[in-house]
């Protein structure tokens, strides 16, 4: 198949690439570049791609792709609270105006990266795709706008698919920092400190950007009638784990470390544990990947490849790489690419 993905150069996207490219599908990206240089070790190797912001996404661009796997968005909490109308331009209206085009340019599959955090403080309970959506915060409240949107543009040849991914971790070359384990991993290794700011209760359930990966791939070629305008919890029941049980398997990992819980932010609301048992039925998708030997893979790669302060605190850090960027003069106030242009390569 001829794939677009959309936010190849990021974390997940720096991931699939060549996961899809080994099963054999023609690879092209299309992204605006904010994060390609946030490399830690050996750079990696880009698919042809597009440097284009996705508000900007024409219906000629999007012309003889069989699928769009759609990854990019502002993928942080703190990033959608200091500035969520331009979370809501891009994560929600540029997301459907994406989908819009893809079906008017003949594109018959829209893969979308979605997120648990739409289930929002869920309680104890496992929540299957048809529990209530409670979004708490802007970023999930975008998901879940464009998963209602999207699918009302379904019909028989456009199939969406909406792939509720539990919070990422593990090792991608062009790594991000500011989420759960890839976190605690990374203070452990740096400051000998497993250092939770909350009061470490909440319910989180993780997986592996490979096991995303693998998910997205199996949607690709899955039959229609499985996939068409269905949501799917993609992760692993047994990494539903608070934020304190995460912490303790990082302290298990790193020599030396100690676990620090805070509380100097308090409770968070965000609470949920997630039913992963869909896909496997479904579409026989199970993911591989534990907690611990994620915790284990950080640890080597952050060692091996030098992760330093400066680069886990900032480059690596979404909020403080899009500020960099602002202060630098590369983005406007609207996160626009000030010189961007399109092209090919």
């Amino acid at each position: 198949m001829r794939v677009l993905v959309t936010g190849h150069q990021g974390y997940l996207g720096t991931v699939m690439v060549p996961v899809l490219r080994a099963a054999g599908h023609e690879v092209v990206g299309l992204d605006s570049g904010f994060f390609a240089e946030c490399v830690l070790g050996q750079a990696p190797e880009d698919p042809p791609g597009l440097a284009v912001d996705l508000r900007d996404v024409t219906v000629e661009q999007l012309a003889g792709f069989d699928v769009v796997i759609h990854l990019a968005a502002l993928s942080n909490d703190p990033l959608g609270a200091l500035a969520p109308q331009i979370t809501y331009d891009i994560n929600h209206h540029a997301s459907v105006r994406l989908a819009r085009l893809a079906k008017a340019a003949g594109v018959r599959r829209f893969l979308y990266a979605s997120t648990c955090s739409v289930y929002g403080a869920a309680g104890d309970g496992l929540v299957t795709e048809d529990a209530p959506l409670r979004p708490l915060t802007p970023y999930a409240v975008s998901k879940v706008r464009v998963e209602d949107d999207v699918a009302a543009i379904a019909d028989s040849g456009f199939s969406p698919v909406f792939l509720r991914n539990a919070t990422a971790f593990g090792f991608s070359p062009r790594l991000r920092a500011d989420i759960v384990l890839n976190n605690l991993v990374g203070y452990a290794v740096l400051t000998g400190e497993v250092k939770v700011l909350s009061d470490g209760t909440p319910w989180r359930p993780l997986v592996h950007a490979h096991d995303i990966a693998q998910a997205f791939a199996t949607c690709l070629t899955a039959p229609t009638a499985a996939i068409h305008c269905r949501a799917y919890n993609v992760g692993a029941e047994t990494n539903n784990r608070t934020v304190a049980e995460i912490a303790r398997a990082v302290v298990d990992v790193v020599p030396g470390s100690k676990l620090v819980i805070t509380g100097e932010s308090g409770g968070d609301p965000r609470s949920y544990r997630v039913d992963f048992s869909a896909a496997r039925r479904e579409l026989g998708f199970e993911a591989q990947w534990r907690i611990p030997d994620g915790a284990a893979e950080l640890y080597t790669e952050y060692l091996t490849r030098g992760l330093t302060t400066d680069g886990f605190f900032a480059t690596f850090t979404r909020l403080a790489q899009l500020k960099a960027l602002k202060a630098a003069g590369v983005l406007d106030d609207e996160l626009r690419r000030i010189t961007i242009g399109a092209r090919d390569e």
